[in-house]
């Protein structure tokens, strides 16, 4: 899900910028501009390092800014089809359930929670399991698979994430752990 890549690329370094250290205005603009993008391949860059100027900047006429070839390392998160992640239940709504897992915020849907029936208790922020009264709450740690994906390139915390928790060790961790001492009072 993490991965530390390496780029590549220009960046504008304003006229009224070019009176400051040029080290230090480089790597701030830098961070500006790529930190918090999401790039071509479905990766949102979380943090920049080690950034260095290639070779002398280009000015093009009329605009009076320096455009500065850039290379620095970045940590980038990339999310992936079929992917299982664990996250926290950050809001409940009447459709579902938004679990924060890395920078990015996923939609438990409804029908994508449990094989049960589910009520749904807004005044408390929960969802309950009919026939099991399995409960989920904001705040609860949970292991789910992405099954939609679709990163917002102008504003990621828009990106649209699915996920669903109706697989076999997939579920609310509490859930799990109680199935699993289950099994192994089964098994004595």
């Amino acid at each position: 899900m993490y991965v530390l890549t390496k780029s590549e690329k220009v960046v504008r370094i304003p006229p009224s910028d070019l009176k400051e250290d040029i080290a230090k205005v480089t790597d701030e603009l830098t961070w500006r501009s790529f930190e918090g993008q999401v790039e071509s391949e479905d990766s949102l860059t979380v943090l920049i390092r080690n950034v260095e100027a290639v070779g002398p900047g280009r000015i093009v006429h009329g605009d009076g800014a320096v455009y500065q070839t850039v290379k620095y390392e970045q940590l980038v998160f990339r999310p992936k089809l079929q992917e299982v992640i664990e996250g926290t239940v950050c809001e409940i709504l009447k459709f579902g359930a938004f679990v924060r897992f890395g920078p990015l915020d996923g939609l438990l849907h409804i029908s994508q929670i449990m094989d049960d029936r589910i009520d749904i208790d807004a005044e408390n922020q929960r969802l309950v399991g009919k026939d099991t009264n399995r409960t989920l709450d904001v705040g609860d740690k949970v292991r789910a698979r992405i099954v939609a994906l679709s990163l917002n390139e102008r504003n990621p915390r828009e990106s649209k994430i699915g996920l669903t928790m109706r697989q076999p060790g997939l579920g609310k961790i509490q859930w799990l752990e109680d199935e699993r001492k289950k099994k192994e009072e089964e098994q004595k």
